[in-house]
């Protein structure tokens, strides 16, 4: 659906502003998150939850991942795509991660709808607080 406030970047796509990148990030369960691994970039599919505006993974504290975005700055990013209309949206989301050791802020972080797909015990949060948010759409 075109609408004629929409701004376009040069390709033809929607710019999006922030809140409607978060609105969309908020609505899929799975993203992928861009971090530095032994000095190379590394992607990682994730099962996340947008929480007060952080962007919420749960983990074990041992995964290359957790080593690796303790107190650094990563980029994620969600998007969902229709192969029959051809339409969709990619968010991407840069700022700093951390990991989660305050009692208080774990427990109330358990209590999130966040079930990890994979297998295993995930206890570990890391919390990333997006500075850059960007995001196109693309309508027919």
């Amino acid at each position: 659906l075109f609408r004629s406030d929409m701004k376009l970047d040069s390709a033809g796509l929607e710019i999006l502003t922030r809140e409607e990148c978060l609105k969309l990030l908020a609505s899929t369960p799975i993203g992928r998150i861009v971090f530095t691994d032994r000095a190379l970039p590394a992607v990682q599919p994730v099962n996340f939850c947008l929480h007060e505006g952080l962007i919420v993974i749960r983990t074990t504290a041992t995964s290359r991942l957790a080593m690796a975005a303790r107190n650094t700055i990563v980029a994620f990013e969600g998007d969902h795509f229709d192969i029959e209309t051809r339409t969709g949206w990619s968010v991407t989301a840069v700022g700093h991660a951390r990991g989660v050791t305050d009692p208080e802020e774990l427990e109330r972080l358990s209590k999130l709808p966040l079930i990890p797909w994979a297998p295993g015990v995930r206890e570990h949060y890391i919390v990333i607080s997006p500075e850059q948010v960007s995001g196109r759409r693309l309508v027919r």
